[in-house]
């Protein structure tokens, strides 16, 4: 589109989506004859990405070679820069064979429908050894306790390759119509407002007031046009606040706190990896595809528990690899906080001046304990109606 970032690797997105009704149609009348398999939930959320155009330019789920070249590399066997497989893998591998073509059925939707019809390039048996080399590459620990690991080592060890043709985009479109949108969508909503300068903000929760004020400072120092809130619709480990929730609150928050026609709200269809600065890279691709031309990185970006670096989200991006192949650039932010002493939300790494108690600081599981016995969150942390929100779910899930 006129004005806007190249996407990744093409000069036009690629999105798998199946548009031509007649085609369609023909396509889900054939995958009624069709050897069928029920793919993982990690696998849907790659075919809703690929759908969609989110990965662009990939046309399907890669072989072994071209797996272990990503980890390994970080670049397919053709060249293209690409930071995690992207992969078919299963147990189930009962009657298929090369050429085959097969239909590959959502495990995350009642009776299982048709999500894509895939061309089989190649059916591969991964050792175990494999898996976890494959693992410590994505993950950079192999410590089943991690919730990326412990579910990328649940799939399975046959891997599936060859191109697919997508069919629809499961659940996301019926349980989040106003804000799942696909790569091509994004685009055009941001070609009509004229924006050049956009910045993308990945989150998984809800956002509190450091959250807010981290993408007003991005705004104001990168004299941006406006900000994509993008948000993770997909799994999330156990624990973590259902997309309905998240959705709500920040709507919430953006419409009452964030100048008019500053941000766009909207949610993508992927299972969250928590695989740290591989995932962070692969966030800022399918950005770029999205026509974002910066991405906020924070501390921790898509970490969990102590696994990886404060700052190697942010570190990953001096890579001379990820230098030459992305167009999209980085905002590297600090843990933000609400500073006492200066009665406002900073950036951490700005105040020298303040120790931790200058701070309004609350861990993940003090919020939960604070919400669920219906205790007020402090207006410094979170805005009372995003907190109300907050509240609520907490409160019906001890009710229960």
């Amino acid at each position: 589109m006129q004005n806007l970032i190249e996407p990744h690797g093409a000069e036009t997105l690629n999105p798998l989506i199946i548009t031509n009704d007649t085609e369609k149609k023909a396509l889900i009348d054939k995958a009624k004859k069709l050897k069928k398999i029920v793919v993982n939930s990690a696998a849907a959320s790659n075919i809703v990405m690929l759908g969609a155009g989110y990965f662009t330019p990939l046309k399907g789920f890669m072989n072994k070679k071209n797996a272990f070249s990503v980890a390994d590399e970080m670049k397919t066997l053709d060249g293209i820069f690409w930071p995690v497989p992207i992969l078919n893998i299963t147990n189930d591998i009962t009657d298929i064979s090369v050429d085959d073509e097969i239909a590959l059925l959502d495990p995350n939707i009642d009776n299982n429908p048709v999500i894509a019809i895939q061309k089989i390039s190649a059916i591969e048996r991964l050792s175990d050894d494999e898996i976890n080399n494959l693992v410590k590459k994505i993950f950079g620990t192999d410590d089943v306790n991690h919730p990326g690991v412990k579910n990328f080592l649940s799939l399975g060890n046959n891997l599936i390759s060859g191109d697919i043709k997508v069919l629809n985009f499961s659940y996301f479109p019926d349980e989040f119509p106003d804000t799942f949108a696909t790569a091509y969508e994004i685009r055009e909503k941001i070609q009509k407002t004229g924006w050049k300068k956009i910045i993308a903000f990945q989150t998984r929760n809800p956002m509190h007031r450091a959250h807010e004020e981290l993408c007003k400072m991005a705004l104001e120092r990168l004299q941006a046009d406006g900000i994509l809130i993008h948000m993770v619709l997909g799994k999330l480990k156990e624990g973590d606040i259902p997309g309905n929730v998240r959705n709500q609150a920040i709507r919430k928050m953006v419409e009452l706190y964030f100048p008019i026609n500053s941000a766009i709200i909207s949610g993508f269809g992927f299972d969250m990896l928590y695989a740290g600065p591989r995932e962070a890279l692969l966030h800022a691709t399918f950005r770029q595809n999205c026509g974002c031309t910066h991405l906020i990185i924070g501390r921790d970006h898509a970490g969990v528990g102590d696994y990886y670096g404060a700052f190697e989200a942010q570190e990953i991006f001096d890579m001379e690899i990820v230098k030459k192949s992305l167009k999209i650039e980085i905002f590297s932010a600090d843990h933000t906080a609400y500073s006492k002493k200066l009665n406002k939300v900073v950036m951490m790494r700005d105040v020298e001046d303040h120790n931790k108690d200058d701070f309004v600081l609350l861990s993940g599981t003090k919020v939960r304990e604070m919400l669920s016995n219906g205790m007020d969150l402090p207006e410094e942390f979170a805005r009372k109606e995003v907190a109300d929100i907050l509240m609520n779910y907490y409160q019906s899930k001890e009710n229960v």
